[in-house]
């Protein structure tokens, strides 16, 4: 080893590897990728529907395949990054999810876009595990890297935020596709710099990639959510039940083959960690009581409200607001006081929010829901961003990817299933509203397919029978979402007390690795 290489290699031991935060700043560009693709949709539905034509399955399938896709191939994407290098994974994965952006814009019908965004899926699960395993071995003073991943949450809550805004701008000046292309540059500058400036990292004592596990994994995940999902919307049938049995049975041979593999694709022994266990489940359930109202927000300020794409946009801003200020602050918070105060605080905060969404009508002022988005935020920058570090800090650096992609499991899995469960309560409650005299039965069943629907449907009607078709629609919108907020309340406050107990005396690292 040279004289040069010997200095490197102390001052990264050191925990103060050079350019490392300019690393990070091209490393969170994927995760404002990922962020902005899941936040413009919602705001793009209503134009989607239009355009396309989706029946209200289809539109939730829209919503959720790739949240399913994403949750089921993470831990296989995290232990490949792990092996052939985190940093190619990132790069190959970056360069994917931007041809795939294009293929999503330019979707000619339900069927091609749900493919579509299946496709993205599978791309977009190699980006968050290999962002977060970067930063573990980017960073070995614990301080600096609870502050890198409070830049890392914060930018998805940045994204989540700019989301909404430039789709807004877009929807309001060209078609709805143009919200996938903004994904191109990016993507452009995240390979072009990232290739130069990121360090390639793997685990050195990795075995061959075992594609049985990553089968089994893929189907057990999609098999179980899938199951939810149809119990949620049409009750007990025998497609759910037989998925039900599938994802079971494949998930139960998924452990058991990990227990004998010499190199697993995911080491098991993580979960006797109790921090570890207790704050993977805080994401999956938090995710799943927020994800599904989120998704449906954008809809009730643009068909409710008849707010502008762009209006409805900035109008969700306090909750990034909250989350990006928060998730910067997170880790000096929790070290002075404790970690499992911070993260039940920020769960219970955020129940309370949705609790107050559960007085929501058609005329609600914008101070009280303003105010609850922001709640939401700072609850949410608090709680994931200690979680996250909680996740990396609980496992050695070389098992980084198979951590994170655990985290990020919980994280698209919570999502999928709130989408499925949450949705569906909100669609089940919308079909049920009663068509108003004088609406012809072609339309009437338009309408009970979507909002978007029962507005585009009214078009053709008298002023005063669509005025009151609209009215119908909006008013059971509004009540399905209530309820959903009122369930995803219930959730939360439960998550809060159990986070309580899973993450007692568990501290934050103080002092820099070797």
């Amino acid at each position: 080893m040279t004289t040069s290489s010997i200095k490197a290699e102390s001052h990264i031991e050191g925990g103060r590897r050079p350019g490392r935060w300019l690393a990070l700043s091209v490393l969170v560009l994927a995760v404002l990728l990922v962020a902005v693709d899941a936040t413009v949709l919602g705001l793009a539905t209503p134009f989607l529907s239009e355009d396309l034509e989706p029946t209200g399955t289809q539109l939730l399938w829209i919503g959720d395949v790739y949240s399913f896709v994403i949750a089921g191939l993470l831990v296989s994407m995290g232990s490949l990054g792990d092996r052939i290098g985190r940093k190619k994974l990132l790069l190959i994965g970056a360069t994917a999810f931007g041809a795939l952006s294009v293929l999503n814009a330019y979707a000619t019908s339900p069927e091609m876009m749900i493919v579509a965004r299946a496709l993205l899926g599978v791309a977009g699960a190699t980006l968050m595990p290999s962002t977060l395993a970067l930063i573990r071995n980017l960073f070995h003073d614990p301080r600096e890297r609870s502050l890198a991943i409070g830049v890392w949450g914060a930018m998805a809550s940045a994204g989540a935020a700019v989301g909404p805004v430039v789709g807004g701008f877009l929807l309001e000046h060209f078609w709805w596709g143009s919200v996938f292309l903004i994904n191109l540059p990016v993507m452009a500058v995240l390979v072009l710099v990232g290739a130069r400036l990121i360090p390639e990292s793997k685990s050195p004592n990795h075995g061959p990639w075992d594609l049985p596990s990553v089968a089994l994994s893929l189907v057990g995940v999609i098999g179980v959510v899938y199951a939810v999902k149809e119990l949620a919307s049409r009750g007990l049938s025998l497609d759910a039940g037989a998925a039900a049995l599938t994802g079971a049975a494949a998930l139960t041979w998924f452990v058991r083959r990990q227990l004998t593999l010499p190199a697993p694709l995911l080491d098991m022994r993580l979960f006797r960690h109790r921090g570890f266990s207790g704050a993977v489940l805080a994401d999956l359930l938090t995710v799943l009581g927020l994800s599904g109202l989120v998704f449906f927000l954008s809809q009730f300020f643009q068909l409710v409200q008849g707010r502008q794409p762009l209006e409805a946009g900035l109008a969700e801003l306090p909750a990034a607001i909250g989350a990006v200020t928060t998730g910067l602050i997170a880790g000096v918070v929790a070290r002075r006081f404790s970690v499992r105060s911070v993260v039940a605080g920020g769960l219970a905060a955020v129940g309370l929010a949705l609790a107050v969404l559960t007085t929501l009508d058609r005329g609600t002022g914008y101070p009280l829901l303003g105010a609850s988005l922001l709640v939401v935020g700072v609850g949410a920058g608090f709680s994931f961003t200690v979680t996250a570090d909680v996740i990396l800090s609980s496992v050695p650096k070389e098992q980084a990817g198979a951590a994170s992609a655990v985290s990020e499991t919980a994280y698209e899995l919570g999502a999928a299933l709130g989408i499925a469960v949450l949705g569906s309560i909100v669609t089940g409650v919308y079909r049920g509203f009663a068509t108003p005299a004088g609406v012809p039965s072609d339309i009437a069943s338009a309408a009970h397919e979507s909002l978007g629907g029962a507005v585009e449907a009214s078009a053709g009607l008298a002023p005063g029978t669509a005025a009151a078709l609209v009215g119908s629609a909006q008013d059971a919108f509004v009540d399905g979402l209530r309820i959903a907020a009122g369930v995803g309340a219930a959730v939360l406050l439960a998550t809060a007390v159990a986070a309580w107990f899973l993450l007692r005396g568990q501290k934050l690292e103080g002092g820099v690795e070797h």
